[in-house]
């Protein structure tokens, strides 16, 4: 399979760098149908700093001011990848000033001298898709000043990459690049005059990968929060699109952008950002708020689970649960061990986090990042809930694949007296250890107080036997496991009441109080926040429960709880740190 895998890149590159070589032959394309509108937004901050030379692209900064981007020698694919997507080209415009516009113009206009021929790692549907959108949005501004005979190099290098997405979009890998190439598609085809016939079958297309993508409880293959936005938003760019030359969209098209909705409403925290789940992050600033208000639905969260998450909210709070198996096969390329794992958000402030996608920051802290343990859940005896197998590839990039997920996770949600409860469990240690993970949570209705139980069962004979072979190797100590509530960098978090509470304190002035009950040792550990756009993981804490599985039935219960003198309602001024280089 891996060979044959293989061979099957290997065809794909070259028919790439064929098509490529080829598109270099068409008829350019000689102006704009219309005046194209800028609709990515990128990070004034993050655009001073490429100005100034400070590169920062997947995890790796290079201090080059002056530079040519093209100049520098790339420390990894990833790498590789970012800077010929061409989506730093959102910061810059975002600045928008001479000295931005001079550095980005250059930069350009130098991928063309050097790579429009077709030559180049950046000839790929998807990163052709990326890279053509960001030229398409901001062509004013790095049009601006040109001369005519840079003007003439840009549509005929923006008209031969169409051409070549044309001939090889559906090459591209399901899911988030296959959306790149079709929208980058239809954007150029409809913006770019004689390249009209292009976009035609391109639209077909998209309604189509619509109806294998989203599931009619809009969800997609991956269950990554931030790649469901990152659809969404290319969605809303297509449709746009075809609105502004009064073409309407596929059905399907449509339809997937209004299934999406909800399920992104349902995964967005209190303070407007995205759960952190397989391989997502919070959201690019203000990408969330502007897809929810551009799609134009007026639409709930979902009332039930969405893409597999659990929702519970009340008052300020909002906790959200990955409460269903992690996606297996291609899907899984990015996915983690996160099952069960909870994200708790109070106002403005997260409080309890996953540790997150550790990819920018090298191959150790991206596996570890995947494992159970860096996620707020149970982990038993040192084993993540979802085990790696074999590995694939995406573009330059290979990853391990999960294959051996939990195969059943029954969940339930319901109304208590005073608040609400979810309760759910996974079979991801049967196998290893004949021991089944069940928790149950409950928020109040005031959104000030959560009661959380985790429990450890064996549920047949044959789960027994499979777990007093365990106790046995453990020389009748019991099967050691970790309950994990990993904090966000900025909460305040120590030891209170002689070590069986742990105090943490928000930024907003709120005061949380952790609390448990069961045959456990309480300490507060070293953790990380693994975050995209900074240098280094963040420093943090968490908050562990140790204890051993001795018997068929093991229980540990626990609550977090806001302090009896914290207000109702906290007045929450105090600003974010803006800063991206640290």
């Amino acid at each position: 399979m891996f060979r044959l895998d293989a061979v099957t890149r290997a065809q794909t590159r070259i028919l790439n760098r064929v098509h490529a070589r080829l598109s270099t032959r068409v008829k350019p394309a000689t102006a704009f149908v219309g005046t194209p509108e800028p609709r990515t937004v990128g990070q004034y901050a993050r655009g001073r700093q490429l100005t100034a030379g400070n590169l920062l692209f997947a995890g790796h900064l290079v201090e080059a001011p002056g530079a040519i981007l093209w100049d520098i020698t790339p420390p990894d694919d990833a790498f590789l990848e970012e800077i010929h997507g061409f989506v730093w080209l959102d910061d810059m415009a975002s600045v928008g000033d001479p000295a931005a516009r001079k550095v980005a113009q250059s930069w350009l206009f130098e991928w063309i001298d050097r790579y429009g021929n077709g030559s180049g790692p950046g000839w790929t549907p998807e990163l052709a898709g990326r890279r053509v959108m960001r030229w398409l949005h901001h062509a004013i501004f790095v049009l601006g000043g040109c001369t005519p005979e840079q003007s003439r190099a840009f549509f005929r290098s923006i008209a031969q990459q169409t051409i070549f997405l044309n001939r090889r979009w559906n090459s591209s890998p399901p899911g988030l690049p296959r959306f790149e190439a079709l929208t980058g598609l239809i954007s150029a085809g409809l913006s770019l005059q004689g390249m009209e016939s292009q976009a035609d079958p391109a639209v077909k297309a998209l309604g189509q990968e619509c109806v294998r993508q989203i599931s009619d409880a809009g969800g997609i293959p991956t269950r990554n929060p931030e790649e469901l936005l990152e659809v969404c938003t290319l969605l809303i760019w297509a449709r746009d699109a075809l609105h502004d030359v009064e073409r309407a969209p596929d059905r399907a098209h449509v339809q997937a952008i209004s299934k999406i909705i909800p399920t992104l409403r349902a995964l967005r925290h209190a303070d407007g950002g995205l759960a952190r789940f397989h391989g997502g992050g919070r959201g690019a600033e203000g990408r969330l708020d502007l897809a929810l208000a551009a799609a134009g639905i007026k639409a709930h969260a979902a009332q039930d689970l969405a893409m597999g998450y659990a929702r519970l909210s009340a008052g300020r709070t909002t906790m959200i649960i990955d409460a269903a198996a992690p996606p297996n096969g291609p899907a899984s390329f990015n996915a983690h061990a996160s099952t069960l794992a909870f994200e708790l958000t109070s106002g403005r402030r997260p409080l309890i986090v996953n540790c997150g996608s550790g990819a920018t920051f090298g191959e150790d802290w991206r596996r570890a990042g995947r494992a159970t343990p860096s996620h707020s859940t149970l982990c038993l005896d040192g084993y993540s809930s979802s085990r790696l197998g074999a590995t694939s590839r995406r573009g330059p990039i290979e990853r391990e694949l999960l294959d051996d997920v939990p195969k059943g996770v029954p969940v339930e949600m319901s109304r208590v007296t005073d608040g609400v409860r979810f309760e759910g469990g996974h079979d991801g240690y049967i196998r290893t250890h004949g021991l089944t993970h069940a928790r149950i949570l409950e928020l109040t209705f005031d959104g000030r107080g959560i009661v959380g139980e985790d429990l450890l069962v064996a549920l047949d004979n044959a789960n027994e036997a499979r777990f007093d072979q365990k106790i046995e190797q453990s020389r009748l100590s019991g099967v050691p496991f970790d309950i994990r509530f990993h904090l966000h960098p900025e909460v305040d978090a120590a030891i209170d009441m002689n070590g069986a509470a742990v105090s943490m304190a928000l930024r907003s002035g709120e005061i949380w109080v952790f609390r448990f009950d069961g045959f456990c040792e309480l300490a507060l550990e070293p953790s990380v926040y693994l975050e995209k756009g900074r240098l280094r993981p963040r420093a943090t804490k968490q908050i562990v429960l140790t204890g051993r599985a001795m018997e068929y039935a093991t229980r540990v219960r626990w609550s977090l709880a806001k302090a009896q003198d914290t207000a109702i309602a906290v007045r929450d001024l105090v600003q974010d740190d803006a800063t991206l280089l640290n």
